[in-house]
């Protein structure tokens, strides 16, 4: 009876130890032993491509809005300084988007490289909230281009008849025809090929540049002529403080999310290990110089309490006699709003895409096109979906959702780069139909392995002989160079294994510090002592588990992952942990009401992983292997077919 318990307990245990594993599974960066039969996308995109679909995601009608109630409620005239503070807290993300999109330049993004680092069940969970983000975010933004171009029209009663919202009385929903028809619009434009719809992505851009240029140039002129008015105050530079100008940069940081829609490209462009990391970046610094001069101007030509904070720009413009200019700025803002929603439609049918190719959604998803070779059936879908929002629903109230999976993606990436360097995957998933070849060739290798300690044995075996030898210390001044040998092959050997289990075990410690820590300074319910005291709890945790990670050795098989050549974070573990910090504490400020509804959106993904995913995941039955044996077992495959 006791025996039976026992055996029931233990197979128990095993199954718990065997989900567990499932959940954690990574899979294989894809490179060239990946061939995929039918799931090739074109590879048409250069890096000006990829910048206009990073400038036109991230440069929406945000900016047209954000200087005035950022300026008259916290910042001033400091507004340019907050823009630069936080566009160098988007570049923390970017240097770690860069690195990982260069090593695994492959569709699904966030959501593919935490596959690959952390594993599948927090990779499903990136995918999934990443899904809300571009669904609510596409539909957000058709419902704002609809009340926009019928300002440039000049009213609501200019519009055609079958584009002007109405309400339904039976269910006081205000439907919103014209958002619906432009997502449909963008929706067949992404079904045409990727390189056409890049190239309507870059004109619609370059007007949104050009308008945001006029502003610049135009608006710096009136200032000069004016004295720059905005300037001349008795409050100063920072009328609200220091902590103001710092509560502004965490607003308008927001600004800076989109361009991570160029790392959803990645498997379409033609030279991947340069032009990612180049589009990420033009696209950065190109967004945050926009940023600070239009705010350097409207700031400058009329004091920050006089902005209007609908309409700021078009306001200062009236304001100064140039009631004209209204009708260019609101053609920049209509042509920002489509660029930012055909950045928002573009990434989601390749992340359902990625999905269903590891199985955690059905292969409907993942076919692609033999004619445009893009994936025709999951932008049909998502844009169908989209549609759907944007006519009956008012999502304005759900934008805080979107963020949530931005800054939860941006906190995994830097998350995936400390594990690259400091614990990257030992062994790749290989499907079981290669297990003949992995037999053959690891008991190949591991006859080769035997046979070569045997030589190293028989080469000091005048060791063994020595009448010494029961005497280690007399060993070891008669062969002094043989011990040295053998004490720093078992360190080789034994070492890397330590090293890497103290840098998980702290990067992991610093994970729980930034969510004590954060916690703490956002929970502005507790008493003040409590709050101070789990906050210096985790910033000690979070400092020590820093200062270890930085005096460790970065493990040398990060050399080899992936595809190797391409761009390389700097400053590791610094800047990736800095980056972590700032995105949790953005991520705990959004409010209880904006995680209650991204809660119950990550439960219902749960329940699809459990009841799908986890079941139908192309690693169920894969074989790990070691790194290293990676190229015998595809060689010997190959050399088999032949």
């Amino acid at each position: 009876m006791i025996v039976s318990m026992q055996d029931k307990g233990e197979a128990l245990l095993s199954k718990c130890s065997k989900g567990f594993k499932s959940l954690v599974r990574r899979k294989q960066v894809d490179s060239v032993h990946v061939r995929r039969e039918g799931h090739q996308l074109a590879r048409k995109l250069t890096a000006l491509d990829l910048t206009a679909i990073g400038v036109g995601t991230t440069i929406g009608a945000g900016v047209y809005v954000l200087v005035g109630t950022v300026a008259r409620e916290h910042t001033g005239p400091a507004l340019t300084v907050s823009f630069l503070i936080a566009g160098l807290a988007a570049a923390l993300s970017a240097f770690c988007y860069a690195e990982l999109a260069s090593r695994c330049p492959s569709a699904g993004s966030a959501y593919h490289y935490t596959y690959i680092c952390i594993g599948e069940s927090v990779a499903w969970l990136i995918g999934w909230s990443l899904i809300l983000e571009y669904t609510i975010g596409g539909a957000a933004i058709a419902r704002g281009i609809s009340p926009n171009i019928a300002l440039f029209l000049g009213g609501e009663g200019n519009l055609p008849a079958f584009l002007v919202r109405h309400t339904i009385p039976q269910l006081g929903v205000v439907v919103d025809p014209c958002a619906a028809i432009l997502v449909l619009i963008v929706m067949f434009l992404l079904c045409a090929g990727i390189k056409e719809s890049s190239l309507v992505q870059t004109i619609v851009t370059t007007v949104n540049v050009c308008a945001m240029l006029f502003i610049i140039v135009a608006g710096g002129y009136l200032a000069c002529k004016t004295g720059w008015v905005g300037y001349e105050l008795h409050g100063g530079f920072f009328p609200f403080g220091l902590n103001g100008m710092l509560a502004g940069s965490a607003i308008v940081f927001f600004s800076y999310i989109g361009f991570d829609a160029v790392t959803g490209a990645a498997e379409e462009t033609k030279r991947p290990l340069r032009d990612l990391p180049l589009g990420i970046g033009m696209t950065l610094t190109l967004c945050c110089i926009l940023y600070m001069l239009v705010s350097v101007v409207i700031v400058g030509l009329v004091p920050y309490y006089a902005l209007n904070p609908d309409t700021p720009i078009s306001s200062a413009f009236s304001a100064n006699g140039m009631q004209w200019a209204a009708y260019i700025v609101t053609a920049g803002a209509v042509t920002a709003l489509c660029a930012s929603l055909m950045g928002s439609l573009l990434p989601q049918p390749r992340l359902l895409m990625a999905m269903a190719r590891d199985g955690l959604l059905p292969a409907f998803f993942s076919d692609i096109s033999t004619r445009t070779h893009v994936p025709v059936k999951s932008t049909v879908t998502t844009g169908m979906l989209a549609a759907v929002l944007a006519f009956f629903m008012d999502v304005s109230e759900l934008s805080g959702m979107v963020s949530v999976g931005t800054l939860l993606a941006f906190t995994v990436v830097a998350i995936s780069i400390l594990i690259l360097r400091y614990a990257p995957p030992e062994e790749v998933p290989l499907p079981s139909s290669l297990q003949q070849f992995i037999d053959s060739v690891r008991k190949q290798l591991d006859d080769d392995s035997q046979s070569m300690e045997r030589k190293e044995f028989n080469d000091v075996d005048i060791v063994e002989q020595s009448p010494s030898q029961s005497d280690h210390g007399e060993a070891s001044i008669q062969y002094p160079l043989i011990e040295k040998q053998f004490s720093e092959g078992n360190q080789d050997k034994q070492n890397p294994q330590r090293r890497r289990n103290i840098a998980v075990w702290n990067i992991a410690l610093f994970c729980i510090g930034v969510l004590v820590l954060t916690s703490a300074a956002s929970a502005e319910y507790l008493p003040s002592l409590v709050r101070f005291s789990l906050g210096t709890v985790g910033a000690a945790i979070l400092l020590c588990s820093l200062v270890v990670l930085a005096c460790l050795n970065q493990d040398e098989a990060r050399h080899s992952f992936g595809h190797t050549g391409g761009f390389l974070c700097p400053f590791v573990p610094f800047l990736p942990a800095a980056c972590i910090l700032i995105n949790a504490y953005l991520l705990m400020s959004l409010g209880v009401g904006t995680w209650i509804r991204v809660s119950i959106w990550l439960i219902m993904g749960a329940l699809v992983y459990i009841s799908y995913g986890w079941r139908h995941s192309s690693l169920t039955n894969a074989v790990y292997v070691p790194m290293a044996y990676l190229d015998h077992i595809y060689r010997a495959s190959s050399s088999h077919q032949v």
